[in-house]
């Protein structure tokens, strides 16, 4: 969002980083149904999309909402999508968003990797 935002002017990216995690956790409840200002009903993943329109509807610009959706998009696909199809296909590459070493241990969530072997 941080390498967009100079080229559309746009100086706060709030409502886009809100866009974006409304996009990933629509993907990743696929199965919840929502309802929009009680008027009609739909499946989480729609969420980003309802939610565009009605900013369209509120003549609000559509560039930063669309910002949002896009990065959504590419994060999902990233952590989630491309880890799986590279398990599937045996490629060497499994995740591509792996945080720093240095950040999980700084967190405590650092782990040694186990290697199972026989001697």
């Amino acid at each position: 969002m941080t390498a967009v935002a100079p080229f559309v002017s746009v100086h706060f990216l709030g409502s886009s980083l809100s866009f974006m995690m409304v996009y990933v956790w629509g993907r990743r409840n696929e199965d919840m149904r929502m309802s929009f200002l009680g008027v009609f009903t739909f499946n989480a993943p729609y969420l980003p999309w309802v939610m565009l329109a009605f900013s369209m509807l509120l003549g609000h610009s559509v560039t930063i909402d669309a910002i949002g959706i896009l990065v959504g998009h590419t994060y999902y696909f990233l952590e989630y999508v491309f880890p799986a199809v590279a398990e599937i296909r045996g490629w060497k590459t499994k995740k591509i968003l792996e945080p720093p070493r240095v950040l999980h241990w700084i967190c405590g969530t650092y782990q040694e990797a186990v290697h199972l072997h026989q001697d």
